[in-house]
């Protein structure tokens, strides 16, 4: 295949004349792993710093979560000691994904991470970070991992990465600055969907328990009653929604009678944290509805809980119209209320409480579960009237559509970047 002019093949694919590919090992003074030894004995609440493969992240280096060592356990490492400008590598967890060490974390310690300290006449650190958290930095270790059941790469793999090399430090650094402009604006829209979040948990809290009444609903003052869920006003009424709710769990559909195309089956496997799942691996058909399944169809609007697995509990959708024809599989368990606002009533069933009492009263074996009077015991606090119950599930609908449109605006910006990075 012909290449356009000023460019040629190499083994990382097309590149521009002027560049070279050089592996790793010729760009570093040193390629060398953490240390490896058991130090469980050496943590302190103070100390030495300790990063471990969790706390690399592509790009950055999270400190949010980090352990010490003692400074006595730490000396005999001394020679392992990082310094600012060195990159880190994920051994196992996320394989091969890198970040750069920070001057404020100059003379931490690592354990079992890879380290690679850049020849700085030779490489830019930030370019170089930049390519190994790449696609095709990331495919070259997909291809060299080792390992069984936990895939890990070492540090023969990382010293043998081919590297796409501009001539000059000048055009690596612009290249560098270009990416670390885009990871500064998913890094900003990031922090500020964990503030959305964080201000809607606030406004659930407040709103579903009627601490904070919404205008055209705050009546005349009125005291508040301790019930089991927490202070509520005295017009409001505590519920256990199995006395409110349609609850319906679904019909046992022989595998043997799947089909290739017909009725959609909604399973376990298609809900998920909020939303349903209908790609082509997840999906499974039934010829039609007939007579003795039709009261198993789903309908827009149905909250569907899945019943099973390790995320019992935090695993439900409210079905759309783009989800329905769709009927009931066993496991999963439908609500539809005609005196609770499906919305008001979905709002319950995405809090930290249902999701607390699903933690409590499930069946922990080799599957965790829990049964439909499980859920049917479930206490909401309910407002007088149905009117407020829509107002509060309308200003936590649009907290939700805010938060859903920044998420689309982040994978946006995350793809733009994956296709700098390329290019």
């Amino acid at each position: 295949m012909e290449v356009k002019a000023g460019y040629k093949w190499s083994e990382v694919g097309v590149i521009p004349e002027d560049w070279e590919v050089k592996p790793l090992h010729a760009l570093a003074d040193k390629i060398m792993v953490g240390i490896a030894s058991a130090a469980t004995y050496a943590y302190r609440k103070k100390g030495i710093v300790l990063f471990r493969n969790q706390n690399i992240k592509p790009g950055y280096l999270d400190d949010s979560d980090i352990l010490h060592i003692a400074p006595d356990y730490e000396v005999a490492f001394k020679n392992k000691r990082l310094k600012a400008g060195d990159l880190l590598t994920a051994r196992t967890g996320y394989p091969g994904t890198t970040c750069l060490v920070p001057p404020e974390h100059e003379g931490s310690q690592s354990f079992t991470t890879l380290i690679t300290r850049p020849n700085e006449r030779a490489v830019n650190s930030g370019y170089l970070c930049c390519f190994i958290n790449s696609n095709q930095g990331q495919t070259y270790f997909e291809q060299n991992q080792i390992g069984g059941g936990q895939k890990n790469v070492n540090a023969g793999s990382l010293e043998h990465l081919p590297i796409p090399l501009p001539p000059t430090k000048a055009e690596q650094e612009a290249i560098a600055e270009a990416l670390s402009d885009a990871d500064a604006l998913t890094e900003s829209l990031e922090r500020l969907i964990s503030k959305k979040r964080h201000l809607k948990q606030g406004a659930m809290q407040e709103l579903l328990t009627g601490k904070r009444r919404l205008h055209g609903f705050e009546g005349a003052a009125m005291a508040s009653k301790q019930t089991e869920v927490g202070l509520i006003p005295e017009d409001w009424q505590r519920v256990e929604i199995g006395g409110s709710v349609d609850l319906l769990t679904g019909f046992p559909f022989p595998s043997s009678g799947y089909s290739k195309s017909g009725v959609r089956l909604l399973r376990g496997s298609n809900v998920k944290r909020g939303v349903t799942d209908w790609s082509v691996e997840a999906t499974e058909y039934w010829p039609a509805i007939t007579s003795k399944i039709r009261k198993y169809a789903l309908e827009h609007g149905d909250i569907v809980i899945a019943m099973d697995g390790s995320l019992v509990g935090r695993s439900f959708a409210m079905l759309s119209d783009s989800d329905v024809p769709a009927v009931l599989l066993q496991r999963v368990a439908r609500m539809r209320s005609s005196s609770i606002d499906q919305k008001f009533l979905k709002a319950w069933i995405c809090s930290p409480r249902f999701t607390a009492h699903c933690d409590a009263v499930k069946t922990v074996t080799a599957i965790p579960h829990i049964s439909p009077a499980d859920i049917r015991s479930f206490s909401v606090a309910l407002p007088p009237t149905k009117a407020e119950q829509t107002a509060i599930a309308a200003v936590l609908s649009d907290m939700d559509a805010e938060i859903a449109a920044l998420e689309a605006k982040l994978a946006k910006a995350r793809q733009i970047k994956q296709g700098m990075m390329h290019n």
